[in-house]
């Protein structure tokens, strides 16, 4: 049976290596700004990934929730941190949300079988 969370993190991986390969500058210093945005700061890695999540849910970003979820989920977060990060997300982002809150709760119970 495919597994969701090693399925996303191949394709991540291996198209990451390929747009990191093009030798663009202007990719590799996007992604080493978003690398650099989520360091410890005045706010610690949790929260940054917290309100990331609630952008990407709004922007309607399935690979950037998973993303982020994943991380989340590293980083100890529970699921009712999660589930209420995401329910803040549709209430700014509206019903057309709701597909993708979907998707991010079974990408969720995807990641907690794994443990």
């Amino acid at each position: 049976m495919p597994n969701p969370v090693d399925d996303f993190n191949a394709y991540r991986e291996r198209m990451n290596e390929k747009l990191l390969g093009s030798d663009s500058k202007l990719i590799k210093r996007i992604f080493n700004l978003d690398t650099n945005a989520y360091l410890p700061g005045s706010l610690d890695v949790k929260t940054k990934e917290l309100l990331g999540l609630v952008a990407s849910a709004v922007l309607r970003c399935d690979d950037c929730i998973r993303y982020h979820l994943q991380t989340l989920h590293e980083q100890g977060a529970t699921k009712e941190e999660v589930m209420e990060t995401l329910g803040i997300a549709t209430l700014v982002g509206g019903t057309i949300v709701i597909p993708h809150l979907r998707r991010a709760y079974e990408f969720w119970e995807a990641l907690e079988g794994q443990g």
